[in-house]
């Protein structure tokens, strides 16, 4: 900054040199500092207005490709979800059919985790709705799959399981009945041979001699062997796991005993008239998982399909049962 000034005297029509104060020297400083500030404030404001510095550009580069990136990942997510909905339907009608699971109901699977506080944490920031829709579908894909593979872990075990399955369930005709004349009554209402009025008969009835086998129709345990007087009167009660029991009922003799393990086709007791029953005959029940189901749906291992056609013809239209 100049220590001096110079000011027009007209008396002399010269410039003359004037020594600055300190004071005219701050006042001059001061002023050419706001003018520096002001006209640096109006770059910045302007530059900024019309132009992106060199870290914005990087940072809105970044978002956009992060954008495009939860786009894809959505759009992959749409893929999985599509693949994942397919191996539950097969899950569900195919596998767990074959091997007598109960499907898993679809509240199960498509259960979420609870409370939005899992996700307060990703509120505040950029794209925060976009960032917590994608973390929602990313941990209900993450629940479903595991519920899956729990699943398929079951399955394989089922399908370790199945030879012992298959030979496990009831799958023949209690007595020899190839020619299927021994076939009475069967599943359904019925009129009760001694009360004479109409009762649900939960079995089917075989005529048969006194003394005729009687045989195991699975692999199993014999879980009771009772001895009565009235109702099913001499009865044997097969476990076969799986959730399957078998009723043999009315029996004038015993060929096995409690806890004794069986196979299909064992020799198990032998026909009767004993308990309430009306003539010498075999009442024979199946039970799955508690409830008791129409036998004729479980001869599949030794009838063609004219024999089942023709049992069912028959056991539906007896009208009276022989208990």
């Amino acid at each position: 900054m100049a220590m001096y000034k110079y000011k027009y005297n007209p008396r002399t029509v010269k410039y003359e040199k004037v020594k600055l104060t300190w004071k005219d020297k701050l006042l001059r400083f001061m002023t050419y500092f706001a003018a520096t500030l002001v006209l640096a404030l109006l770059y910045n404001l302007v530059f900024s207005a019309f132009f992106d510095t060199p870290r914005e550009k990087e940072l809105m580069r970044e978002n956009k490709q992060l954008a495009l990136q939860y786009e894809i990942l959505n759009k992959k997510f749409d893929l999985v979800e599509k693949t994942l909905d397919d191996l539950q339907r097969r899950d569900n009608n195919i596998y767990r059919v074959i091997f007598e699971t109960e499907p898993i109901p679809s509240s199960v699977r498509e259960a979420g985790f609870g409370g939005s506080e899992r996700y307060e944490k990703l509120r505040g920031l950029d794209d925060s709705e976009l960032v917590i829709k994608t973390s929602k579908r990313l941990d209900k894909l993450s629940k479903q799959l595991y519920i899956q593979s729990k699943s398929y872990d079951q399955i394989i075990n089922k399908a370790e399981n199945k030879e012992e399955m298959l030979a496990s369930i009831p799958a023949i005709q209690p007595i020899s009945n190839d020619d299927l004349t021994r076939t009475a009554s069967g599943y359904g209402w019925r009129i009760h041979p001694i009360y004479k009025i109409k009762k649900f008969h939960d079995g089917m009835d075989f005529t048969a001699p006194t003394g005729t086998e009687v045989y195991a129709t699975g692999d199993g345990v014999v879980s009771k062997v009772k001895n009565s007087y009235r109702g099913y009167g001499k009865r044997v009660v097969i476990d076969h796991g799986f959730g399957y029991k078998t009723r043999y009922a009315h029996l004038t003799s015993f060929n096995v005993r409690r806890g004794e393990k069986v196979k299909r086709g064992d020799v198990i007791g032998y026909v009767g008239n004993s308990g309430l029953s009306t003539a010498p005959h075999l009442h024979y029940e199946v039970e799955k998982d508690g409830e008791k189901a129409n036998p004729v749906h479980y001869y599949f291992n030794d009838l063609t399909p004219e024999q089942y056609e023709k049992m069912i013809f028959i056991s539906s239209n007896s009208g009276q049962s022989f208990d």
